[in-house]
């Protein structure tokens, strides 16, 4: 009997479930702590299972997503990173990007074990995204 393939069955959300728990460990926590304060953030957001990664157990990488890509919930051994695609662009007050500092377009905030990050400046990244794919339409 061939098994079915998770990354084409059930819905993005049902698919980031599955990922988090996989992770069974402080990633898990807070890659789920992260997609809570997203959500928060916009209620409106939608989520997205892209790129498959078939070197690991995800299968695939989270995207919240409104009116084009917010930001991905990537997870390394030694990492959650949440790399939002217009970071560059983006009013940075909190001073949270700590990642992909150097590029054109990305910027990154990296966690790693037991860090700490400011939930209003965090959300208020999340509505600056937002507000400037929307500004792109």
């Amino acid at each position: 009997m061939k098994k079915s393939d998770p990354f084409e069955s059930g819905s993005a959300t049902e698919q980031i479930d599955k990922n988090i728990a996989d992770l069974g460990d402080w990633r898990s926590e807070t890659l789920s702590r992260m997609r809570k304060l997203i959500k928060e953030a916009d209620p409106e957001v939608i989520e997205e299972m892209k790129w498959r990664k078939p070197s690991n157990s995800m299968l695939g990488v989270p995207v919240w997503c409104h009116h084009g890509i917010i930001c991905t919930g990537e997870t390394y051994k030694d990492k959650v990173k949440l790399t939002f695609a217009k970071g560059a662009a983006l009013q940075d007050p909190g001073k949270l990007f700590n990642s992909s500092l150097d590029g054109n377009a990305r910027r990154a905030i990296d966690l790693h074990k037991g860090a700490e990050i400011s939930t209003s400046a965090f959300k208020a990244l999340i509505c600056n995204a937002v507000a400037l794919n929307k500004s792109a339409r």
